[in-house]
């Protein structure tokens, strides 16, 4: 008794074990109970699926760490989505220099978002809301409520190549999962970003650049949201005005599902990977129940609260 209650108080300091061993008991029950659900098509579906999500949860990840949040997640994805056709030049074959453009461009609303919220003491969750609010506006303006087709190359060859039978996007979201633990747990950076997240007032006369610190992370997750919204557009052969906006909510739980603290200072990305594959599975298997839209969104909404009751706990302080 003493052996299983200590096992269960070590899954519970254990976030990321915890939502992986989530993901594994559902996907093991919906095998045996859902005719196709184990099929490695249908696997690797989720996963390709749940690698938009993790991409942009990636920046996510980083900003809450350090004590913010980013709301302009999902308009970033859409503006990204929606440029790459506008400003891909038709004399790059290779569709490489609208690719770079776009990310730029993504890098570059994450920037304004930290220095929005450094600069002129703007309180994150107001900075970035206030931004996918111009953005939405702005998006209205150029594309007109229009859908516009991709034929950029790279895009098409992420949303549409597997690589030896692995797609692409699911390699890239490899890619993007070890460049952020490597920063989290293994570059010194990293360190002082859940030190600033921890208390940022100490961290400052630690010696710490704040500031610095802040512009960067929300560089990145202006970045990745840009490159989430590629990897949409890819899948989709279309962008138009709310395609990224699914993906701000569950960038979020899928975050506190792995166990990263919404206060900020503890946290890591190892928790964030399951965390977007449980939210793809419990999306996919409430589509197997063939409900109405409005009843697919009050179960979902309803598993995901009971899920962060379970997975997404803060840290007493």
């Amino acid at each position: 008794m003493n052996a299983a209650s200590s096992l269960l108080k070590g899954l519970f300091r254990n976030p990321p074990l915890l939502t992986t061993l989530l993901v594994a008991l559902v996907w093991i029950v919906a095998s045996l109970t859902l005719r196709g659900f184990g099929a490695y098509g249908h696997l690797r579906y989720i996963l390709e699926l749940s690698a938009v999500i993790g991409i942009v949860a990636a920046g996510q990840t980083l900003v809450i760490i350090m004590g913010g949040i980013d709301l302009s997640v999902g308009a970033v994805i859409t503006v990204t989505a929606i440029l790459v056709p506008l400003i891909s030049p038709d004399w790059d074959s290779t569709g490489l220099v609208g690719v770079a453009i776009a990310l730029a461009i993504a890098a570059a609303i994450g920037l304004l978002n930290g220095a929005g919220a450094t600069f002129l003491r703007v309180p994150p969750i107001i900075m970035t809301l206030a931004m996918a609010t111009f953005l939405q506006g702005l998006l209205v303006v150029i594309a007109g409520g229009s859908a516009v087709s991709v034929t950029n190359a790279a895009v098409i060859w992420l949303g549409s190549a597997r690589p030896l039978g692995v797609p692409a996007g699911i390699i890239l979201w490899i890619l993007v999962s070890l460049f952020v633990l490597v920063l989290l747990h293994r570059m010194p950076m990293g360190s002082r970003f859940l030190a600033v997240g921890a208390n940022a007032i100490a961290a400052r006369l630690s010696g710490i650049n704040v500031t610095r610190s802040t512009l960067i992370l929300y560089t990145l997750s202006g970045f990745f949201s840009g490159l989430s919204g590629i990897l949409i557009l890819g899948m989709n052969r279309q962008g138009y005005v709310g395609i990224g906006d699914p993906y701000l909510l569950t960038s979020i739980a899928a975050v506190v599902l792995g166990g990263t603290s919404i206060l900020g200072g503890r946290g890591t990305y190892a928790g964030t990977i399951p965390g977007a594959i449980l939210l793809v599975t419990t999306t996919a298997l409430i589509t197997v129940v063939n409900a109405s839209p409005g009843w697919r969104s009050i179960m979902f909404g309803s598993l995901i609260l009971a899920l962060l009751l379970i997975s997404g706990r803060e840290a007493r302080r």
